[in-house]
């Protein structure tokens, strides 16, 4: 049965949990996600409390992290999402993405709907990858793409 997680704590406990059992265990995202059968993405998030997994992978990430019992069933609850209150983030990479919305949002919707018309790019039916790539005038670069489907504004 689907059940959704109404109290946001209950989640974030769990978080806690599996960021510490991550650490404990020297696992990566990718070690997790692996064993969850997922993307990356989507498992980061979902450990993180903004996404419910699917049974079998929600079994697999509490067993290879150690967690208790109830982990499992947990991490299957729909949760309340939103990891950010309404406070202009202080994490400096986390303000790094508002300060990108706050310059080019405005851009980017621009052109969204340009492109596509009224409407919005799905957060649900969504990927995300994230790349480390070579920067040809030295260092390194992080391309993020944002796939989401574009749904449009239907008058009724």
């Amino acid at each position: 049965m689907v059940h959704a997680q109404f109290d946001p704590a209950a989640r974030q406990s769990l978080a806690l949990a599996a960021v510490d059992a991550k650490i404990r265990r020297d696992l990566s995202w990718q070690q997790i996600a692996d064993a969850a059968g997922l993307s990356v993405a989507f498992v980061t998030a979902a450990v993180l409390g903004q996404h419910p997994l699917p049974e079998a992978a929600a079994k697999a990430v509490a067993e290879l992290l150690g967690l208790d019992d109830d982990a499992a069933p947990l991490l299957q609850t729909i949760p309340t999402r939103g990891s950010i209150d309404g406070a202009i983030p202080t994490d400096p990479t986390i303000y790094r993405f508002h300060e990108m919305l706050q310059v080019y949002g405005t851009t980017l919707k621009a052109l969204v709907h340009e492109q596509f018309g009224d409407g919005i790019i799905s957060a649900i039916n969504f990927k995300l990858d994230v790349k480390k790539v070579a920067d040809p005038e030295g260092g390194e670069r992080a391309v993020i793409t944002l796939d989401g489907k574009y749904l449009p504004t239907k008058p009724f």
